[in-house]
């Protein structure tokens, strides 16, 4: 009867604490997408190689790395890189504007077709469960367009701070090792058809 009411007792206590308390990994948690879908960050696990994290805004003055990380996503897609970004008016209130607005901005202006997620808070105690995770160790962002590197474990490997921008050397040498290398272009000489030299014989 104790080992039953000890185990009520833990299974009260661990469903009473906060989903960035109990999560381990990126696959822990449901968000957002910003057509307003649930989207399970579990679907990606097992299929992609790292991932790059940031809290976006569109009336910043570094709104434009929107175009460095479309770069990113173009450039690295295929070799596993998931790039993610997270509207959020927390700065200087430079992103004001709905989801729906939010995505035709960043399309308009930058071609974005990346993934991007429901605008919502990413500090203090209001902040998302995910970024309240990513902030835990090394503590609450400053301003927007900070940059989190996730490896395939689903762990935090990596911080960029707002001046970093998605085309320095400091991300790509970050992404180093984790991604699928890229496939190199056969070498192989196309072997000319035997009909065809037949003809010309």
């Amino acid at each position: 009867m104790r080992q039953v009411v000890s185990l009520l007792a833990t299974a009260a206590i661990l469903l009473s604490l906060p989903i960035e308390s109990l999560a381990k990994t990126l696959y822990d948690f449901e968000v957002k997408t910003i057509d307003g879908k649930a989207f399970n960050m579990k679907n990606y696990e097992g299929k992609k190689k790292a991932y790059l994290i940031v809290n976006t805004a569109s009336e910043c003055g570094y709104t434009s790395q929107y175009s460095g990380l479309q770069k990113l996503h173009e450039t690295y897609k295929d070799q596993g890189l998931v790039v993610m970004g997270f509207p959020s008016n927390d700065f200087g209130g430079q992103e004001p504007d709905k989801n729906e607005k939010i995505k035709k901005f960043c399309k308009l202006n930058y071609g974005v077709n990346f993934p991007l997620f429901s605008k919502g808070p990413v500090k203090g105690k209001k902040a998302q469960p995910l970024f309240q995770w990513l902030t835990k160790e090394d503590g609450q962002i400053s301003w927007n367009f900070e940059k989190f590197l996730v490896d395939s474990n689903g762990k935090v490997i990596k911080r960029f701070r707002s001046g970093v921008t998605p085309e320095s050397d400091t991300i790509k040498n970050a992404l180093t090792g984790l991604l699928t290398p890229k496939a190199e272009p056969s070498k192989e000489k196309a072997q000319p058809d035997e009909k065809k030299q037949k003809k010309a014989s």
